[in-house]
């Protein structure tokens, strides 16, 4: 089995207002091959959003449509379609060895199928060879939660099958042009909270969801918070093992590269010692993250999830679930926070993803910035990212005798 390799990108900010930063560690204290590195996300980094033939992607529909807290929009962003050299020079200076940016699908092929953009075909390859000239290793995230605004029109998203064959497509044309300079490649960003974020609470792109389960005190206007989320992350599912295996069959054996996927993370510590509690917190990590992860490593859903959302929930042909089982060579975290779980009785009734969870939580916040965010402490990092990592160890490394690595993407403070 391939040794562990590790990206961590690290936010050196401080998150506990008015404490200085406390850093009691040096690179030395790491092993050779442990990198370190940072990362942007294509809307809220290049801006230009309307320079060189980029289409609108989902983003630009729900920021200009008022949807954020201050209605802010990424117009402009960082800039750094314009200023992505100054960038480069700031990943350089700052020793970091690693440095992982989303591709924008709008921006590369702006009808989301077809022809390829050559505008943005020269973007990102002058910002992998400015890279790769100075020695930076180059980690590529194919679509971060940014999808063509016009596929979501044509047949509403993630929501379709359809959308499988054209994502796998994109990511082909990725791997084509930039394979010979990009050797880790991640699908999808964040995939379960795509999956709720987008269709369950309604809080991001496109902002889809159905009363009560709004965020906030978000008024839903379109949508099924009860069975789009699942449906969502199924096809999200799909696409990631279809490019996977074109990956593989058609470019892997020549370009030498893997390829991941990525969810956000939450460890979950029982509220107390009862077993409906610690039932309750093995059921949270199986909804958050065994709801993406072991179809990717067994073949289908875990069964607590199958038994708690029922029919809603989309199944596997035969056929899928062996094109899916396997398609991981890394599996990439972005860890936030700790979680103290409950148990909570599964209600009757029209139910969502939290709801289906069956379980009550509160936070023990490793940083958080978002406003009104639920949890109030902005504590150092705890010891829930290791137990995270040994428990994804134990689960999947396991049981899945192909290579796998963990790209721990982001630590923040």
């Amino acid at each position: 089995m391939a040794a562990a390799f590790t990206v961590i990108s690290l936010l050196l900010s401080v998150c506990v207002q008015g404490a200085a930063p406390v850093l009691s560690f040096t690179r030395s204290d790491f092993p050779e091959d442990f990198v370190f590195g940072s990362a942007t996300s294509a809307y809220q980094y290049e801006g230009a959003v309307a320079e060189d033939g980029r289409s609108p992607s989902i983003w630009d529909t729900f920021t200009h449509a008022g949807n954020m807290p201050d209605k802010s929009n990424g117009d402009i962003a960082a800039d750094g379609y314009n200023k992505y050299k100054d960038d480069v020079k700031l990943v350089i200076d700052s020793n970091l060895e690693a440095y992982r940016f989303s591709i924008s699908w709008s921006r590369l092929i702006p009808n989301g199928r077809g022809a390829i953009n050559p505008k943005g075909l020269e973007y990102y390859n002058n910002l992998i060879d400015e890279l790769a000239t100075h020695g930076v290793q180059v980690h590529v995230m194919i679509s971060q939660l940014d999808p063509p605004q016009i596929l979501e029109d044509e047949y509403g998203g993630w929501l379709s099958p359809k959308i499988v064959e054209d994502f796998t497509a994109y990511a082909d044309v990725c791997f084509r042009e930039f394979g010979d300079r990009v050797s880790h490649w991640t699908t999808l960003d964040e995939v379960n909270v795509a999956a709720l974020g987008s269709y369950d609470i309604g809080q991001i792109a496109p902002g889809r969801c159905s009363d009560p389960f709004g965020f906030g005190t978000k008024k839903c206007t379109v949508g099924n918070s009860s069975v789009e989320p699942y449906i969502a992350a199924h096809n999200m599912l799909l696409a990631h093992a279809s490019a996977t295996r074109l990956y593989r069959e058609k470019y892997q054996a020549v370009q030498k590269g893997v390829v991941g996927i990525n969810i956000y993370t939450m460890w979950a510590y029982p509220l107390t010692n009862s077993t409906a509690d610690l039932e309750a917190s093995q059921r949270f990590l199986d909804f958050y993250c065994g709801w993406i992860l072991e179809p990717l490593v067994f073949g289908d859903y875990p069964s607590v999830v199958k038994k708690n959302v029922g029919s809603r929930l989309p199944s596997f042909r035969k056929v899928q679930s062996e094109a899916i089982r396997g398609t991981i060579d890394f599996i990439g975290i972005n860890h936030y926070l700790s979680v103290y779980v409950n148990d909570h009785p599964l209600e009757k009734g029209i139910r969502d993803f939290v709801l289906d969870v069956a379980a009550d939580y509160r936070g023990k916040a490793i940083c958080h910035l978002i406003q009104d965010y639920p949890f109030t402490a902005c504590n150092s990092l705890d010891t829930s990212l290791g137990l995270l990592i040994h428990s994804s160890s134990v689960t999947y490394t396991m049981a899945y005798e192909n290579s796998t690595w963990y790209h721990m993407d982001q630590i923040i403070c």
